[in-house]
């Protein structure tokens, strides 16, 4: 398997504060969109194999309810100004 990027994936919910996850599940931006796409579209969590939650040393496995987040934001980079929104 390749070695995929770390990406990180902002979850924002209906209410509450933004959720912020490091993952190297995916090769790139478009990827992981895709996953979290497919994931709302079919009604499903979104499983993550290999992530990190507030910048733990250690990774490990998550699922991640999406039936109340609003909005994803998928970036390389941990900025507030980049990454995609689905």
């Amino acid at each position: 398997m390749a070695d995929n990027v770390e990406l990180v994936m902002r979850f924002h919910p209906v209410g509450g504060e933004d959720v912020s996850l490091l993952s190297k599940d995916f090769a790139d931006e478009a990827q992981a969109l895709e996953a979290i796409a497919r994931a709302l579209e079919e009604r499903r969590g979104l499983v993550l194999a290999r992530a990190r939650y507030n910048r733990e040393a250690g990774q490990s496995g998550m699922v991640i309810n999406l039936a109340n987040v609003v909005s994803v934001r998928v970036s390389s980079k941990d900025s507030d100004t980049t990454g995609q929104y689905l």
